[in-house]
């Protein structure tokens, strides 16, 4: 089995320690994204519900510069600073997953990258 890198233009890494994604076996393994607006690099505001927003733009543009999307997620996993905060979340996530979603786990950390509040990581079929 071969593994190809996807690093899309408008979306390019924090650093050069990984790729966006990987595709592999069927299946497309994108890296934690955040609410980095791409254009400045920068977190889109201090809010965890417009942070989760462009996490999932930042994530449909990963995919679909992969030949898949959001329809094609089969697994979320989401890391929020602010766990509490889970209910502004979903109703976020919502918007992009509807019924019959991808399986989903959440979890509390204590720190993400940038200072952002959520992070989101999902495997997609290709």
């Amino acid at each position: 089995m071969q593994k190809q890198i996807v690093n899309p233009r408008a979306l390019s890494p924090a650093n050069s320690t990984y790729s966006q994604a990987i595709k592999a076996g069927g299946f497309l393994f994108v890296s934690g994204q955040i609410g980095v607006t791409p254009a400045t690099g920068k977190l889109v505001s201090d809010d965890i519900a417009e942070q989760t927003r462009q996490a999932l733009e930042n994530t449909r543009v990963v995919l679909e510069s992969a030949g898949s999307s959001l329809n094609n997620v089969v697994s979320a996993s989401l890391f929020l600073t602010e766990f509490g905060e889970l209910g502004r979340v979903n109703a976020v996530y919502a918007q992009y997953f509807q019924t019959g979603g991808p399986a989903k786990m959440a979890c509390g950390v204590s720190a993400l990258y940038g200072g952002a509040k959520i992070e989101i990581q999902v495997i997609a079929i290709v």
